[in-house]
């Protein structure tokens, strides 16, 4: 199984779209929703996961599992019961988030020094949901060091989390190289069989891929940084089994960022429109020689529609294009 993991701020539903339609990822997980100290309105929940109108899905079919943040237990099972309502593919808990003002908040991998809390976190959502919801948690191996990595676990899985996704690195890590793969071993040992574990962290290649699942002796994975460099990644990562195509190449791909800009023109503001384009093509660069030249090409441009000409130009209909330059 190959999961897309969430990015604040850079892996949304728009993106989530396009890197669904490539192809290879069975399960999505969205960016957090904050939870604080209220219960939100549905629309919240909908515009962060719109998936949730159109029955849990990408348009490319892919179910999204929902991500609640937050510390305060019965807060959080009270969000969770109103997000079940929505039908989600599930209710994902986040207690993995490196951000500093997140965790300055009590959220995120700030809570992995606390796994009394986690437990009753845990327990209270899954109490909130009902039976056949089903219900993960994704974690780091710590906050500063990984000494209660196993303890974390545990209180995630024996109060009602019947998967866990671990990103083989601490906060205090950050996303520096390497990630220690081999300590998700060590966790998923000790857990209960029935749970299933996922292995996270710096997969860009299928050779990376190989070495995540031989050292962490998971069958699973969460592509995140590498999934928005390579969106080919996950058809590669399948490959290497024997199964579907080997990637994606660089003019099988404009057509769908073009699909992401006429997402982000539709739902960014416009002042903010070109930077999104430019920080997909700035992840593109590691793996597309092309990229690099066409960020060189657009970097200084931020109107949407000198930007959308010089770099869509040869992709749009004439007139289309015509129209645009004039």
């Amino acid at each position: 199984m190959i999961l897309l993991a969430p990015m604040e701020g850079l892996l949304d539903h728009m993106l989530r779209d396009v890197l669904t339609r490539v192809g290879g990822i069975d399960r999505c997980v969205s960016e957090f929703i904050r939870i604080t100290d209220m219960l939100l309105p549905r629309r919240v929940f909908t515009r962060i996961v719109p998936e949730l109108l159109e029955g849990g899905r990408t348009p490319a079919g892919v179910p999204v599992r929902a991500q609640l943040l937050g510390s305060d237990p019965t807060c959080m099972a009270e969000n969770a019961a109103r997000l079940a309502e929505l039908n989600p593919a599930g209710i994902d808990l986040n207690f993995g988030c490196p951000a500093k003002c997140v965790n300055r908040h009590r959220g995120g991998a700030v809570l992995l020094d606390e796994p009394e809390l986690i437990a009753e976190i845990v327990g209270a959502v899954r109490r909130a949901l009902p039976a056949d919801m089903p219900l993960s948690a994704k974690m780091r191996l710590g906050f500063m060091d990984s000494s209660r990595t196993l303890e974390c676990a545990l209180a995630m899985t024996q109060s009602g989390a019947d998967e866990l996704v671990i990103h083989a690195r601490t906060k205090a890590d950050g996303y520096k190289p390497p990630a220690y793969w081999d300590r998700i071993a060590h966790v998923r040992e000790a857990l209960d069989p029935s749970v299933a574990v996922v292995a996270n962290g710096e997969v860009w290649t299928v050779e990376d891929a190989r070495r995540c699942l031989q050292e962490s002796g998971c069958d699973a994975l969460m592509l995140g940084r590498g999934m928005v460099a390579n969106p080919g990644l996950a058809l590669a990562v399948r490959g290497m089994a024997g199964e579907g195509r080997a990637g994606l190449d660089w003019p099988a791909l404009q057509p769908l960022m073009l699909q992401f800009w006429r997402q982000v023109q539709a739902n960014v503001q416009t002042r903010h429109q070109a930077g999104r384009l430019k920080q997909w093509l700035h992840y593109l660069r590691r793996h597309y020689p092309e990229a690099g030249e066409a960020y060189q090409r657009v970097r200084t441009i931020n109107a949407p529609a000198a930007l959308e000409e010089a770099y869509f130009g040869p992709l749009l209909a004439p007139a289309e294009s015509a129209a645009l330059a004039a």
